[in-house]
């Protein structure tokens, strides 16, 4: 699945409201490191989630994530968004990457990857209101800041969990890194279908039971995700957050909706197994 971003026109992903998500992604990523420092080498060598990927390879890859984001968001502020990804496959190109990563200690890792979560944390640094409205790069092509910066956090969020789940060792789940995870990827999947050419229009709702919450993702040209107290008539995905969360990231069993309405949640799977 190589990308084709969308740099010009209407943004192929706009969440609604806007939000600030800087706080919980620099939590998020802190806690992350955190979690690692306290590895011992099995624990570093210990497959996670990722097929293939060992933790210390899923930390590989942030570090290259991380970089990008820093640079993504700081031309992005600077009025001069960037274009890296065209041509980009994210189901093979991330694997290249780790594998072309030179062998470094567990502790220059560590270093590094702290080094990079300060990178995003010092580029987000003073955004205002305005600010996350600003235009930067994502894998869907320019999207406002805010977008950009939850697709960063939903992308460590899971990561974190790639690896810290099979070690057992417990992830805190906190309502607003949920949220905005949940938001962002129940929208990531019918944005690459708006950046593939698709013109197919249609809305589903997505329930977070135990948070007490529902957005409505608007399928089009532009996907449209949005917050909704009720989404009356809508066909919904229900569940709580976290598993939401899980599935719609590909790391369970997909979301399930009526077949006339499925590939507005299957998308992701769809355009990933297209990549395979």
């Amino acid at each position: 699945m190589r990308l084709t971003p969308r740099y010009e026109g209407p943004p192929a992903l706009v969440l609604d409201p806007v939000g600030d998500p800087s706080a919980p992604l620099v939590r998020q990523r802190r806690r992350l490191a955190a979690t690692v420092a306290a590895f011992d080498a099995e624990q570093w060598a210990a497959p996670s989630r990722c097929a293939g990927w060992t933790n210390r390879d899923v930390i590989c890859h942030l570090i290259t994530t991380n970089s990008f984001w820093a640079a993504s968001i700081t031309a992005g502020r600077a009025g001069e968004p960037t274009r890296f990804l065209p041509g980009f496959d994210p189901v093979v190109t991330p694997a290249q990457l780790v594998e072309a990563t030179p062998f470094i200690g567990t502790t220059e890792l560590l270093a590094k990857f702290v080094a990079t979560n300060d990178a995003i944390e010092q580029a987000l640094d003073g955004v205002d209101a305005a600010g996350w409205e600003v235009m930067a790069e994502a894998p869907a092509g320019h999207l406002a800041l805010a977008a950009v910066a939850s697709h960063a956090l939903w992308d460590a969020w899971v990561h974190e969990r790639d690896i810290c789940v099979p070690l057992g060792v417990a992830v805190p789940e906190v309502p607003d890194e949920v949220m905005s995870s949940l938001r962002f990827v129940a929208g990531l999947g019918p944005a690459f279908l708006a950046i593939s050419g698709s013109t197919r229009i249609g809305a589903f709702a997505v329930r977070a039971i135990d948070l007490d919450r529902t957005v409505v993702v608007d399928v089009g040209p532009t996907v449209v995700v949005r917050d909704d107290l009720v989404a009356l008539g809508l066909p919904t995905v229900a569940g709580d957050a976290v598993a939401l969360t899980e599935a719609f990231s590909l790391r369970s069993a997909p979301p399930v909706l009526p077949e006339a309405d499925r590939w507005m949640v299957d998308a992701l799977g769809v355009m990933f197994d297209q990549g395979a």
